[in-house]
């Protein structure tokens, strides 16, 4: 093909796959040019009747119908013609006038009115929605003008949305927000995209995320509303089946890609449009892709392998170099047919293809000997790709891309042959008897095609769709431990000291208050022969504030002084105080030490300082913590290097997010930095919120955000579930400014007579509501005051052991989904508000989740033996097994093998959350391995 002059490339037309035949001049009994026009893609769409011209004379008009119903249908079209005359007509043979087809050069301007069936307008439908008549939601497409319209004038019906075609930011109906009200499925499994395929977006989605078309629909309207995954995934669980968030995730990335190569198809469309190589064959092609891949492999290309023949060119003036070139071309050909690669795919799914590494020549002549052994186990590596793992799929490509491995996919030879027979004999087999030497040539072709093209494009393909994998498994995998680390429970009311571990720089001391108040800071010098003089000040500073609890960060040194902890607290030289100590992960502590945000929250302090608070403030409050710090630096699990980091970081922000909006925040306490991670809100209005609290005052009620500016009704809808207040504080606060603004009322009456009233204060048009202190929505409020009223109770009884005894009593007589259709709502929406009216005040999620491990004494490594049952805590989790931490200094490894559902509790069954960084275990050691510091486990329970 190389010899081959560009121009005829340029000029060349090429098959259309659905033609599925060889070009005429292989076929033996071609020789004249009506044959060769018999070769041209054959369009799917049907050419427009020629119309008359200007001065051509008109055709006569058909002979009236002699019955009452064809001359009812003549008028019909009659009006229809009136109304659209865009449409040409002409007379057709059966006396009745028929709607003319497009031509096939005008596809492409509209293309999705080419697979479109005729809409027939519906009747609108009155459905019953909590004693209102609501219009059900059908199809907002117009009347099709291809469909006779009844009567005199077209009645454009408009159908009401029920939950998600109002735009953001602007008024939201009533019906936007379900409140809790038993629809299933509001809008239908149409969805209308902004680019529009041959396939319908909502089956795809489906079938691709194995969630039900009808969830799938829901969950389009609710992301194109800007809903956020923690609302939908509390507040909409009657509309996405009770998914859980990482579900909500999986099916946003999907969507995404679903629309980029909807967006990329169309572009492409306008692209060949412009010049003017849009067939009709061409666009259908487009249009029936699913994926980039299919894409990239449509051909835009036509080839004219007539035009090839140029006695005195160079490259076309022999018999062998023609060959040569169509061998080339139609080996192009086979290669980019949707046809035969679907063939080819569907023939390897069937047959052993494994994917093999080796150790690289280059690398083990002059290679790093420990970077080498750090993939021994893949010097030699061999495996089915139907069965190896992502983490291996990841080590592999670490391997290749610092060239310690070679990879390659292996394709057995029965792939190859049967192939090359179906092409062909099947696929690409000529209409009529060939010569022996165009056989020849055909048969060269697709050899050709399959080992330059077809194979090269199959490895790839391969590789692609398992590191793809294998990057979406483990960035999920990093999600749950994130979520595991900051759902890990505070330790409340205890004065804590943080160490940040040293050598030549010493040890860094911070003592916090249980308010995390800094109470003092220190250095101390542990490994450098002072470690006996600077007991006795460690001492003095436990005693001095009470405090009982270390918190060591697991950095450099954390080893040794840990042990140095633990033989003072084994001596009881901290007596009379019970010194506890555990470990925590320090990732991020340096990089948010310098970093403008704690300059700004401790600007007094130095910063190697900084990291020592950072430390013990994780144990006390993780979440508040570690949200101050990207997520990537966190250290949440291997390998978060080699997968995509766009990937990873929108991943992790939104585990951030839920995590954070589960939890809840108290408006009139929380940092700024916590504030951006409610769902609904960002940087520039958590500090518009900031400002608004310092400048009126704190808040009183939810409704009371509205009045923050930039937070229109889409983000107040989105965040105000997850805002709490302390109804204490609130009634304390409205108290004492109610009587200085009774006393400053009287004096303004007094001496300010005949004046404009000023208009009253953002505290005095507000009164608390108890309900803001719960996880109930406010959209659901009127439910939850039904039902308050339904078992007797009232709102000062929330979080009582009053409000649980009626809530029982109601429940147990009525029982839940009885309950709910008495007040017309879903079960969903009433387990929740039954939540928010009985968890005790101050209710925290994080106390279902695991404690810090605290422990008064270190275990070596070699004191290990195999059968030693010991307790740990979970410090990774990755692909292939749980890291633990059993207090020797080096995490043992729990198999993934020997993690099975029996051993996990109900709760941790319940959650689908397996195991996570913070848990706590009862593990027995297998094997030891002091040489390569490597430790069996297996899990024994779950603590």
């Amino acid at each position: 093909m190389s010899s081959l002059p560009r121009r005829v490339k340029s000029e060349a037309k090429v098959l259309t796959s659905e033609d599925n035949e060889l070009p005429s001049f292989l076929d033996s009994s071609s020789e004249s040019e009506e044959e060769e026009e018999a070769w041209e893609p054959k369009s799917k769409i049907a050419k427009r009747p020629r119309l008359p011209k200007k001065n051509e004379a008109k055709p006569k008009k058909a002979a009236a119908p002699r019955s009452a119903v064809a001359r009812k249908k003549v008028k019909k079209v009659a009006i229809k013609e009136e109304m659209d005359v865009s449409l040409p007509v002409a007379p057709a043979e059966d006396n009745r006038i028929q709607l003319l087809k497009p031509k096939e050069e005008d596809v492409g301007t509209k293309p999705e009115t080419l697979h479109q069936k005729p809409v027939v307008p519906k009747k609108t439908e009155i459905n019953s929605f909590q004693g209102k008549n609501v219009k059900s939601l059908e199809s907002d497409e117009k009347p099709s003008t291809s469909v006779p319209i009844v009567g005199n004038q077209v009645k454009h019906e408009k159908s009401e949305d029920l939950a998600f075609d109002e735009p953001p930011f602007k008024k939201i109906k009533s019906t936007t927000c379900p409140e809790g009200r038993p629809v299933k499925n509001l809008g239908g499994n149409k969805v209308k995209e902004e680019f529009e395929m041959n396939w319908d977006i909502v089956q795809v989605l489906s079938e691709i995320t194995n969630v039900e078309p009808w969830v799938c629909a829901n969950l389009i309207r609710l992301f194109q509303e800007e809903n956020t995954i923690p609302f939908i995934a509390r507040y909409r669980k009657e509309l996405i089946n009770n998914l859980e968030a990482d579900a909500l995730r999986e099916v946003q990335q999907t969507l995404e890609e679903l629309r980029t190569v909807a967006k990329k198809t169309h572009t492409m469309i306008q692209k060949l449009k412009k010049e003017g190589k849009l067939s009709g064959c061409l666009l259908t092609a487009l249009l029936n892709c699913r994926t980039l891949e299919e894409l990239d492999h449509v051909n835009p290309m036509e080839l004219n392998l007539f035009s090839y023949i140029r006695p005195n060119t160079k490259g076309l003036s022999t018999i062998q170099e023609v060959e040569a070139g169509v061998q080339h071309i139609l080996a192009d050909m086979f290669a980019k047919d949707k046809v035969t690669l679907d063939f080819i795919r569907q023939l390897c799914q069937q047959r052993y293809i494994c994917i093999q590494s080796a150790l690289a020549k280059m690398s083990s002549k002059g290679g790093n000997e420990k970077d080498i052994d750090k993939f021994q186990l893949y010097h030699e590596f061999s495996c089915n790709i139907k069965n190896i793992q992502h983490h291996q799929i990841l080590a592999i490509n670490r391997g290749e891309n610092l060239k310690i491995l070679t990879v390659k996919v292996n394709i057995p030879d029965g792939v190859k042959n049967e192939f090359c027979w179906w092409c062909v004999n099947e696929r690409w087999r000529p209409k009529q008897f060939l010569k022996a030497e165009l056989m020849r040539i055909l048969r060269n072709s697709v050899e050709d095609a399959y080992k330059r093209l077809i194979y090269p494009l199959l490895c790839r393909e391969f590789r692609s769709k398992l590191t793809s994998d294998a990057e979406k498994e483990s960035v999920m995998m990093f999600g749950r431990n994130l979520r595991q680390l900051l759902l890990t429970s505070p330790v409340r009311g205890r004065t804590l000291m943080g160490v940040d571990p040293g050598y030549k720089h010493g040890c860094k001391l911070a003592i916090i208050s249980p308010t995390s108040q800094i109470l003092h800071t220190d250095v101390v010098y542990l490994h450098s022969g002072q470690g006996f003089c600077e007991a006795e000040k460690i001492k003095r500073l436990l005693l001095q504030f009470n405090c009982s609890t270390v918190v060591i960060g697991n950095g450099t040194a954390c080893r040794e002084t840990e042990a140095y902890f633990a033989d003072l607290i084994m001596k009881k030289y901290f007596a009379p105080l019970d010194v506890v100590y555990c470990i925590v992960s320090e990732a991020g502590a340096s990089i948010y030490s310098v970093s403008p945000e704690a300059s700004k929250e401790m600007p007094d302090l130095d910063p190697n300082l900084r990291s020592a608070v950072s430390i013990a403030r994780r144990v006390q409050d993780p979440l508040a913590e570690l949200v101050k710090i990207e997520p990537k630096h966190i250290g949440v699990g291997m390998y978060q290097h080699d997968v995509s980091q766009t990937l990873l970081k929108a991943t992790l922000d939104s585990v951030v997010e839920e995590c954070v909006s589960f939890v809840g925040v108290d408006i009139n306490i929380c940092s700024e930095i916590l504030l951006r991670h409610i769902a609904g809100l960002n940087a520039n209005r958590a500090k518009n919120i900031i400002e608004w609290r310092e400048k009126n005052g704190p808040f009183i009620n939810r409704e009371q955000l509205k009045e923050v500016k930039g937070l229109g009704p889409k983000s107040f809808q989105q965040c105000a579930g997850f805002i709490r207040f302390n109804q204490e504080y609130i009634k304390t606060f409205c108290s004492n400014k109610k009587t200085e603004s009774g006393s400053h009322t009287v004096l303004t009456k007094a001496g300010a007579q005949g004046k404009k009233k000023s208009k009253p204060t953002a505290c005095m048009s507000h009164q608390p509501n108890p309900l803001d202190q719960t996880c109930i929505h406010p959209e659901s409020y009127s439910i939850a005051m039904r039902f308050l009223s339904f078992i007797g109770g009232n709102t000062n009884e929330i979080g009582k052991a009053d409000m649980q005894q009626k809530v029982n009593a109601v429940i147990q007589k009525e029982g839940l989904e009885g309950t709910a259709k008495r007040l017309n709502t879903t079960v969903h929406t009433l387990q929740l508000i039954i939540d928010g009216l009985t968890q005790p005040e101050g209710f925290d999620i994080r106390t279902d989740f695991d404690k810090p491990d605290f422990k008064r004494s270190i275990v070596c490594f070699e004191d290990l033996c195999v059968g030693a049952v010991l307790t740990g805590k979970v410090e990774n989790a990755t692909p292939f097994g749980v890291f633990v931490d059993i207090g020797v200094g080096k995490a043992g490894l729990i198999p993934v093998r020997n993690i099975t559902e029996a051993k996990l509790s109900k709760v941790k069954q319940r959650r689908s959350l397996g195991l996570g960084p913070g848990e706590r275990v009862e593990v027995k050691v297998l094997n030891v391995d002091i040489p390569r510091l490597r430790i069996t486990l297996d899990l024994i329970r779950v603590l």
